[in-house]
C-alpha cells in the first residue's frame, strides 16, 4: 500500500517573509545600465563545514567573498552587511535565492538602504552573474575543502584573483577597472 503524507500538504520549512519577487525588480537591474545591484548566495564546505558568503555587482561583475561558520540566517546577515557597509551609499537592490539563511533580509535591507529580491524557488539562472562567480571561487575553494579553516588572506587572494581577471563580456576590461569606473562616475553624482 502507498503511505500517503498526513496533513498540510505546503511545505512551510523554507517560507521567507515579506519577500518580494524577482519579478519586481526594476527594469534597470536587468539591462546592467545602473551600478549598484546586487546578488548574493551562499557556498557550503565539504559535510557542511563552513560556507562562503559571495557577492557579485551585476554591471562590473565585482566579487566579495567572506567566510562564516554557518548557513545561519543571523550569521550571513551580518557578513553581508559587513561587507557592503563600505559601499552603503552604491547599493540599490540585492537578489537572493530562497535559501533560509537570508530570512533576515529585512535587516540588510534596513542596514543598506536597498530593496531585497528573491529568485523563483529552483530557478538559479535569475542570478546568473552569482552562479557564474561562484564557480571561479570554486577553483580556488573546491568542494572536497571544509570552509571553517580558510584565512582571510585565503579569500583576500581569491577576491584580488577574479577581480583583476579580464572579461570578454566587460571588453577585456576587469571587474576592479569596471568597478572603479563606475565607483567614481556614481560619487561624483552625489
Amino acid at each position: 500500500k502507498k503511505y500517503r503524507k498526513r496533513g498540510n500538504s505546503k511545505d512551510l520549512r523554507g517560507h521567507i517573509p515579506n519577500r518580494k519577487s524577482i519579478e519586481e525588480r526594476p527594469d534597470s537591474v536587468e539591462n546592467r545600465k545602473e551600478f549598484g545591484h546586487w546578488e548574493a548566495d551562499t557556498i557550503i564546505g565539504k559535510s557542511h563545514k563552513g560556507a562562503l558568503v559571495s557577492l557579485v555587482e551585476r554591471k562590473s561583475r565585482i566579487t566579495l567573498i567572506a567566510s562564516v561558520a554557518s548557513k545561519a540566517s543571523e550569521v550571513v546577515t551580518s557578513a553581508i552587511i559587513d561587507l557592503l557597509l563600505p559601499y552603503k551609499q552604491h547599493v540599490r537592490t540585492l537578489t537572493f535565492d530562497n535559501g533560509k539563511e537570508f530570512s533576515n533580509h529585512e535587516t540588510i535591507s534596513k542596514s543598506l538602504s536597498a530593496e531585497t529580491y528573491f529568485c523563483h524557488p529552483y530557478h538559479s539562472w535569475e542570478r546568473e552573474t552569482n552562479e557564474n562567480a561562484n564557480g571561479l571561487i570554486r577553483q580556488y575553494f573546491p568542494k572536497k575543502r571544509e570552509f571553517l579553516s580558510v584565512e582571510d588572506d585565503e579569500l583576500t587572494e581569491a577576491m584580488r584573483r577574479i577581480d583583476n581577471r579580464p572579461r570578454k563580456i566587460l571588453g577585456w576590461k576587469t571587474p576592479i577597472q569596471v568597478f572603479t569606473d563606475n565607483y567614481k562616475s556614481v560619487a561624483l553624482q552625489c
